[in-house]
């Protein structure tokens, strides 16, 4: 019998034990590389644009809802394609502001981004134990966002817009919740679901349309707010304690000369010679609230504006809001104009709400906030909300005077279209100069509270601005065309 090779004996030719080191070696390689690419390019990889994987995992179950009194606004349609559910909406041009839209071409906006982990089924807070989603790449039932709006305020606004361009925003003084968030004009988000040839040509008109519907005016549009921010210089003029009698005349003359300068300021409304705080208010009088301003003083100024939320780049209801602005640095008639709601301030709809409210709420301003609480697929809560205080805007004795001078401009003077019978109502009036030499159509602008007799606390705190570009110049004011909408949205507020 012939023996085999000393070589067979001991594991086989040097040329097959070179082959198995090396298939060992590959094997290793191969190991070596499926591992980094699992541990560093897994995000890397779901992110590029080429890997449809995401996506298509992304569409395969229905989205969670967004919901107002308990009730969803959204919803999901099934439509048996590779990306297979699309987002619809129920009266989705009066929600757009609040919901956003979630498109398969375009990605998301508001609170379809913002609370888009929760609503796809991703978010940590879904999963039953700390890092279940990580190890397990699962995806559970998408979650629900409950929103603080209230449908009946939410249509009162929009109603009352009734399309002209211009934004609402209402807010419960005593929590910050917001109400309604209204913009107008506005879109159909379910116009952009899908990725069809529609919603491209959609998405164009819609981006170059002058009246650009998608801006929402209410959040990320900045307006120079005129005399509503009045109410921002006497607030810092009481805490200052340049006034200390709200009903004493001062003596500011009509018309006023800027400070360092030869022009004149003068007033749309009579009687403003040497008037009172509280007439100043009451028929908005722009020479005296000018050189309140100027004596408070920019430091002082520019500390209450920002107690009331100005120059926050942070804000946000989640979804980010724009900055209000009151600039830092002037001259002193530079400041005369921005005290009256010129020159360089501007404002989003939400901040004059957010003025309007610190007043209602004796001092105290709330973060303004979009959702109470956010819940599983089987509506148990996973988060929720609490009322927050922002800033202490102001002492509560300035408020309390406050309000009694906003009373008055809805009892007898400037604002008295926002009168509701039987109960409490405070508001400001605004007409905007704006554009060149205040050459363009000014926006129309009012902020308000209403106080049920009876009730503790303030239901509701509301800014409107219409900008009306169709109307007659003349007859554009925050009283004619702003406050019946505000009265409006209290009126549905003191409903709900």
């Amino acid at each position: 019998m012939p023996r085999r090779p000393d070589s067979a004996r001991r594991g086989g030719t040097p040329t097959i034990r070179h082959a198995a080191v090396f298939c060992l070696l590959l094997l290793i390689a191969l190991l070596v590389n499926a591992a980094r690419v699992q541990l560093f390019e897994t995000d890397t990889l779901n992110a590029n644009p080429a890997n449809r994987r995401a996506t298509i995992v992304r569409y395969a179950q229905p989205r969670g809802d967004i919901l107002v009194d308990g009730l969803p606004v959204t919803g999901s349609k099934d439509t048996r394609e590779q990306l297979r559910y699309e987002r619809t909406y129920l009266n989705g041009p009066m929600y757009a502001p609040v919901t956003g839209y979630v498109s398969q071409t375009y990605g998301t906006t508001l609170l379809e981004n913002t609370e888009d982990s929760l609503l796809s089924g991703t978010d940590p807070l879904l999963a039953p134990f700390p890092m279940w989603h990580d190890v397990t790449r699962g995806q559970r039932p998408g979650g629900h966002v409950v929103t603080t709006i209230k449908a009946l305020v939410q249509r009162a606004a929009y109603e009352g817009l009734g399309g002209r361009r211009g934004a609402v925003a209402a807010i419960e003084p005593a929590t910050g919740k917001i109400l309604a968030l209204v913009s107008s004009p506005s879109y159909d988000p379910g116009l952009l679901s899908g990725n069809s040839p529609s919603v491209t040509e959609t998405w164009t008109r819609l981006n170059s349309a002058t009246s650009q519907p998608m801006l929402n005016r209410a959040i990320r549009e900045t307006y120079p707010p005129g005399s509503t921010f009045k109410i921002v210089t006497a607030a810092a003029a009481l805490d200052a304690e340049v006034v200390t009698d709200v009903d004493a005349p001062t003596d500011t003359p009509d018309p006023y000369v800027l400070p360092g300068t030869r022009t004149e300021l003068t007033n749309s409304a009579r009687g403003c010679t040497e008037a009172s705080l509280a007439d100043a208010i009451r028929v908005s009088c722009n020479t005296v609230m000018a050189d309140f301003g100027v004596k408070v003083g920019l430091d002082r100024m520019v500390s209450t504006a920002e107690k009331f939320g100005f120059n926050d780049t942070g804000l946000r209801i989640p979804s980010p809001v724009a900055k209000s602005n009151f600039d830092t640095s002037m001259s002193e008639d530079q400041l005369a104009l921005s005290s009256i709601g010129q020159f360089n301030t501007r404002a989003t709809p939400l901040q004059m709400a957010m003025v309007a409210a610190a007043v209602a709420n004796g001092g105290e301003l709330k973060y303004p906030c979009l959702v109470d609480r956010t819940t599983d697929a089987d509506s148990d809560t996973v988060d929720r909300n609490l009322p927050r205080t922002y800033h202490w805007a102001m002492h509560a004795s300035t408020a309390l005077r406050l309000q009694r001078m906003m009373v008055a401009a809805v009892e007898s003077g400037s604002g008295t279209n926002a009168a509701i019978p039987g109960v409490t109502v405070g508001g400001k009036t605004g007409t905007a100069q704006h554009g060149v030499r205040n050459a363009e159509t000014p926006y129309a602008w009012f902020i308000s509270w209403a106080q049920a007799y009876g009730s503790a606390v303030p239901a509701v705190a509301v800014a409107v601005v219409v900008e009306d570009a169709a109307a007659d110049r003349s007859e554009i004011s925050g009283g004619r065309s702003a406050a019946p909408i505000a009265r409006a949205v209290m009126e549905a507020a003191l409903r709900s």
